[in-house]
């Protein structure tokens, strides 16, 4: 599926000229003792295929890492270091198993700095490439960041996560039990996402997505939830729909949802227009006596003005929480 042009505001450009999701194998040379990497490509290789075929030539020393080369360690005993004994053989089977055995032993190239680093120097994203991961290493990803939110500070994230809390209470009650049952039956039993097969009895494997986010008031609903795998729905977490998902994407989940289009699409936020303020404002106001009453009016009118949502309210509601027109 095609993905929307995008413009670079970051200036950091990519680098071009090799594919951003390939894998590389890394180990160190055991004639030179150097580092070394390898290109692998779009799929990974399991320890057996290493083993069996592998001929990883150092580009220092040329020394050639195969099961069929003979052990140069000085220090073990000659008939040890024959590549037909079962000491080298046991050698060669662990060297390879040890490049090769997870996903997170494979090494990959930045296409910010052009460094090939290991696995854990990439975020996770879902369906990109073999490993799964970012194009970008996290230091340069770090940098990218502070271009996009160059003033990010951590009263607003603070602010942030308090809007997403509130905008939990307001939708208590709102929310839709979704049927197991036929969610996995709409999607096909698969991650909308990335379309790997999901269990619907490994719990723990899947969520319920959001579509649109709680965050701006949109209670979980039929037309409001998809399949995701926990992985994928972590890398969403409570970003818009466009911003997610490609468009052909988000043209066939309106399909499977009966969500509106619009409302997918929307590159800014849309407060959900359908929402009883009221109703969520009573809600919220329930609290138990431990609460700090005086912080939670001042968290909802902080966040209804920011919402645009003070014209919804009702006289009462506004005089109750002492917003004046």
């Amino acid at each position: 599926m095609t993905r929307r042009k995008t413009k670079n505001i970051t200036g950091i450009s990519r680098i071009e000229g090799f594919p951003v999701h390939d894998a590389y194998v890394a180990f160190i040379c055991i004639n030179c003792k150097e580092l070394d990497t390898i290109y692998i490509g779009n799929k990974l290789i399991d320890p057996k295929e290493a083993y069996e075929n592998a001929l990883w030539k150092c580009e220092k020393c040329n020394f050639i890492h195969s099961k069929n080369t003979d052990i140069p360690f000085a220090n073990w005993k000659k008939n040890f270091r024959k590549a037909n004994s079962l000491q080298a053989q046991r050698f060669w089977r662990s060297f390879f198993l040890t490049s090769t055995e997870n996903p997170d032993a494979f090494w990959k190239r930045c296409g910010a700095c052009d460094r090939i680093l290991p696995f854990h120097s990439f975020s996770k994203h879902i369906g990109w490439g073999p490993l799964e991961r970012q194009m970008e290493c996290r230091a340069c990803k770090g940098a990218i960041n502070a271009e996009l939110n160059p003033k990010r500070t951590k009263q607003q994230l603070h602010e942030s996560s308090v809007r997403r809390r509130i905008a939990d209470i307001l939708l208590a009650d709102e929310n839709e039990k979704i049927d197991f049952n036929d969610l996995f039956k709409r999607f096909g039993s698969k991650c909308f996402k990335t379309k790997k097969p999901l269990d619907i009895n490994k719990r723990k494997t899947w969520t319920i997505d959001h579509i649109l986010p709680s965050k701006y008031l949109y209670p979980l609903s039929v037309s409001n939830a998809a399949l995701l795998s926990k992985e994928a729905n972590d890398n969403k977490r409570d970003r818009l729909p466009s911003k997610f998902y490609t468009n052909n994407e988000l043209i066939e989940l309106a399909k499977i949802t009966g969500a509106d289009l619009t409302l997918l699409t929307s590159e800014q936020p849309i407060i959900n227009p359908n929402i009883d303020v009221n109703k969520c404002v009573t809600r919220f106001l329930t609290v138990r006596e431990r609460s700090d009453l005086i912080k939670r009016i001042y968290e909802l009118k902080k966040m209804l003005v920011s919402y645009d949502l003070v014209d919804k309210l009702s006289e009462e509601n506004k005089k109750l929480l002492g917003i004046k027109e």
